[in-house]
């Protein structure tokens, strides 16, 4: 073999690849084209993008939970459900600072907070001793008009038999013009006298009663039945009925409260108030036993607004007396609609209860939540009912068993997609 045949075995053979097919060595495999390597790169490239935008970070993860369907048979106080929930305060239409009706130093106190005291209850007394000799005073001074009387009486009983004697006399001749004159004008000044001496020991007997209420003001009693909230007063103390003296003068001994008397009040906002009506069902449950439920109804709609608030004042009668109740207590009032008696027509909607945080709330009875349903969220607008210990109720809006987003709901979106997040809340960290 000479040289040049060795050269021509090293040369490549490019006559297939011109003509559009496969190349390969003289002696080698075929190899594929570059543009199926080309396609199958950028299928690949295609593939590791979709897949990057299916798990890019920006899907927020989300907590859910379960709306959980109440009870059809929810409501209380013989009314249905809520149609509108509203907080306030329990207050007693009858409470009484007691007070002196005369101004004095305390003697006695006999009361202490939380005491049970009936009407006419003796709370405490006055020093009495000026009283008392204001009494004795008046007593002797009537004694005195009530003497005086007797005398005059005296007096006019025997100023009658001289004038009669003296006109005898004078039918007789045995007496003049003048003396008959004399025993008349005498008559006359005796019986003035004995007017006098009658209006004299009234005024003195009234004077006398005076002492003797001014003595018995000195006892200050309960005016009802009632439990003691304050004691205002100490033995020693200076009590008066007007505020005099500075700071050193009391103007109470203690405040009483009819603890039959308590009612709820609540604000209602100035948009809603055509939604209660006097005499419509309620409920009433006290903030510090929100598990417990007191049956209500609205007593009246006070007629007055308060702008600085939009709201309006409204009474809630408690039909059930609960011996926890006091006063100034926070309790927060659900107004239920009335019962039917017939057979509604159409499908009831059935009230449910989520996680607090699952709700925006926008209003005393209005809210947004969101819905999850396929990786997608739905900001939807529902109608609240009472918050309870287990969660916030929903009267409209959310269908039982539907999933809802839990927390963080102010950065969610109508639309968006997110993912669920399936770690307990608790065991949740912040992602910095």
């Amino acid at each position: 073999m000479n040289r040049s045949s060795l050269l021509n075995q090293l040369q490549i053979d490019r006559r297939g690849e011109a003509a559009g097919g496969p190349s390969r060595d003289r002696d080698g495999p075929r190899r594929f084209p570059m543009w199926i390597l080309g396609v199958v790169a950028g299928l690949a490239a295609v593939a590791a993008l979709a897949w990057f935008l299916a798990a890019r970070p920006d899907r927020p993860a989300v907590h859910v939970a379960k709306a959980e369907a109440l009870s059809t048979g929810a409501g209380s106080a013989g009314g249905g459900g809520s149609l509108l929930d509203a907080s306030g305060y329990v207050v007693a239409r009858r409470a009484a600072t007691v007070s002196s009706k005369v101004t004095g130093k305390v003697a006695q106190v006999l009361i202490e907070e939380g005491q049970h005291v009936q009407a006419g209850q003796v709370l405490a007394t006055l020093d009495d001793s000026n009283a008392r000799a204001t009494l004795e005073q008046a007593q002797a001074q009537a004694q005195a008009a009530e003497a005086s009387l007797a005398s005059a009486r005296l007096a006019f009983a025997q100023a009658g038999p001289k004038i009669a004697r003296q006109q005898r006399l004078h039918g007789l001749g045995y007496s003049s013009d003048t003396a008959v004159e004399d025993a008349r004008n005498t008559l006359d000044a005796a019986r003035a006298a004995e007017e006098l001496a009658a209006r004299q020991v009234a005024v003195a007997q009234a004077g006398r009663d005076m002492a003797r209420r001014n003595l018995d003001d000195t006892v200050i009693r309960a005016p009802f039945a009632g439990v003691v909230t304050v004691k205002a007063a100490q033995p020693g103390e200076m009590v008066s009925p007007v505020s005099a003296g500075g700071g050193f003068t009391r103007t109470g001994i203690g405040t009483i409260v009819d603890m039959d008397s308590l009612e709820v009040q609540v604000d209602v906002a100035e948009s809603f108030i055509n939604r209660v009506q006097q005499g419509m069902p309620a409920t009433v449950k006290l903030n510090a036993y929100p598990d417990s439920e007191i049956p209500a109804e609205v007593i009246a709609v006070i007629p007055t607004a308060d702008r600085s608030k939009a709201t309006v004042a409204v009474r809630v009668g408690l039909k059930a007396h609960d011996p926890r109740l006091v006063p100034e207590m926070g309790a927060r009032v659900s107004f239920l609609a009335p019962r039917t008696a017939g057979p509604t027509t159409g499908p009831a909607q059935r009230s449910v209860r989520v996680p607090a945080d699952a709700v925006l709330a926008q209003g005393p009875d209005k809210g947004v939540v969101f819905v999850v349903a396929d990786g997608r969220l739905e900001r939807r607008a529902v109608r609240l009912g009472p918050a309870e210990p287990k969660g916030q109720v929903i009267q409209a809006g959310v269908t039982p068993g539907e999933t809802l987003a839990v927390g963080g709901l102010d950065k969610l979106k109508d639309g968006q997609r997110v993912r669920i997040d399936r770690r307990p809340i608790e065991d949740k960290t912040d992602e910095s």
